[in-house]
């Protein structure tokens, strides 16, 4: 991985492979290892960048609150870092895809098409929020050992803990290391992050929605929803898979995500 200075703070990435660019943003409290099946089966035609956003994996981290919008901006001045100054595809997952609708509000020059993995574009209710709020407490006190009993339940679908328990381990691990500062801030932004459905409709880029069909964060209704608002979208459900669908059925996430892109 590389060392990018953007500023105010250093973000790691991978940087793999040549072509199109393919910016792979990952969801909370995680980094970019959760990609690295689609980094193997792209990089042959897509330049893969995969981040570690602020405050995650082993990037910089910055207190008190990071918000979308923040994330979103750090994006924009890595690929400039990079001198990527084609289009990307931008594909994030959860928190990633609430990082993704602010950037296409900011940057949408630079979107040559959008993926949407399992996220939502509603804002968290008063009472989310506030327990978004609560935890981001609690992880600054006890450790990230909170975010792993809160977020690894809701993670994977019931048949990944039982067939694949080496899966939920080593993201139970990836949590473990991340520095609690860079949780309870990305809880804090997550917590005031705007409802974009509004937005839905003006978004002009091919976007391809995907989710999970045992998702229990974002469910596929809902998802379902963000499809027939964007205009020039496909939609996807992915079998056999909960809120880490490239993860827990790369093969048919790329397969789908292959074709969507046209490989």
């Amino acid at each position: 991985m590389k060392s990018i200075d953007i500023g105010d703070i250093t973000l790691r990435v991978l940087d793999r492979g040549s072509g199109v660019p393919l910016l792979l943003v990952h969801g909370f409290p995680l980094d970019h290892s959760m990609w690295r099946r689609q980094i193997d089966f792209f990089s042959e035609h897509c330049r893969m960048i995969a981040p570690d956003l602020r405050g995650f994996g082993q990037s910089g981290v910055t207190e008190g609150v990071v918000t979308m919008e923040q994330h979103a901006d750090d994006l924009n001045r890595l690929l400039d870092a990079m001198s990527i100054h084609q289009q990307v595809v931008f594909c994030g997952l959860s928190m990633g895809g609430y990082v993704g609708w602010q950037f296409w509000r900011k940057y949408n020059e630079r979107v040559a098409a959008f993926v949407a993995c399992d996220t939502r574009a509603v804002a968290d209710t008063p009472e989310a929020a506030e327990n978004r709020l609560k935890m981001a407490e609690r992880v600054m006190a006890e450790g990230p050992v909170v975010a792993v009993d809160a977020m690894l339940p809701k993670l994977f679908a019931e048949s990944t803990f039982q067939d694949k328990p080496e899966m939920v381990e080593a993201m139970r691990q990836v949590i473990l290391g991340t520095d609690p500062k860079g949780i309870a801030a990305a809880l804090r932004g997550m917590a005031q992050r705007p409802d974009v459905r509004d937005m839905l409709p003006k978004i002009a880029a091919p976007t391809l929605v995907i989710v999970g069909e045992h998702d229990g964060i974002s469910k596929v209704d809902e998802m379902r929803e963000i499809a027939d608002a964007i205009p020039d979208s496909a939609w996807v459900v992915i079998p056999h898979a909960g809120h880490m669908s490239p993860l827990e059925n790369p093969d048919v996430f790329n397969d789908a995500l292959a074709a969507f892109l046209t490989l």
